[in-house]
């Protein structure tokens, strides 16, 4: 059986930190992180440079604890590190399967990781590692879906990937209405206009900006990432054509 090859040279994976849970309520279910790792790896192994950033709901939300009545940019900061830890725990899960990774973080933690720099980011994806950029832009207020769009832009990327446990973008929660329609694609400014919550608005609005494609799968189908990247239309795809 001949597997098709892959349609992008390098690729950009936002995992939610909700993602790592799996059926847990709080943390990291190892069984869910070994085999995102095992798929991560399946898609470098098809000659793919892959960055990732993954977010620390799983652990500290930094507007959920503003909410509460935390200080902001404290809640967001504790956030940040959340997201470090993620990093840490993904960085290990694909070590253990041989990968060579490099977590590189938006703010100064040299005793664990590497500072964020893009043109050494693109040499580590150049050389085959597994880049994991962590603690989101380095500033409160910005999401790490922000973070995501900006570090796609900034390595070059050709795809933008979001990961979450729905299945595309739907005109309604699909969980409440059993007759929501899912979106195949979208514009950038369909998803603003509607308000469609693919991620937040100024995350579409780099991606729009940039041109960035920018598909919604859910991570919890095995095997979809790597169908995704050789073409499979899976998701919804928000692009810039009508």
């Amino acid at each position: 059986m001949t597997v098709p090859p892959v349609k992008y040279r390098r690729i950009l994976l936002k995992l939610s930190g909700e993602a790592l849970m799996g059926a847990e309520d709080y943390g990291i279910d190892k069984q869910v992180i070994e085999r995102l790792a095992a798929e991560i790896i399946e898609v470098q192994q098809a000659k793919v440079e892959i960055g990732l950033v993954i977010g620390g709901g799983n652990i500290f939300r930094g507007a959920g604890l503003a909410s509460s009545g935390m200080d902001r940019v404290t809640g967001d900061h504790m956030g940040m590190l959340a997201t470090v830890m993620n990093a840490l725990a993904m960085q290990d899960a694909l070590e253990k399967l041989g990968a060579r990774v490099r977590v590189m973080s938006a703010i100064k933690i040299n005793e664990v990781c590497e500072d964020y720099i893009r043109r050494r980011a693109i040499r580590h994806l150049e050389k085959g590692r597994i880049a994991i950029f962590a603690a989101g832009t380095g500033n409160p207020f910005f999401t790490t879906d922000s973070a995501a769009a900006l570090r796609a832009v900034e390595i070059g990327a050709d795809l933008l990937l979001k990961a979450t446990k729905v299945d595309g973008v739907y005109d309604a929660d699909p969980k409440k209405k059993k007759d929501a329609r899912r979106y195949e694609k979208l514009t950038y400014d369909d998803v603003i206009n509607r308000d469609l919550q693919v991620m937040d608005t100024a995350a579409i609005a780099l991606c729009r900006d940039y041109n960035m494609p920018l598909r919604i799968y859910d991570i919890t189908r095995p095997g979809d990432l790597m169908r995704i990247l050789q073409g499979k239309q899976i998701g919804t795809l928000v692009h810039g054509r009508g």
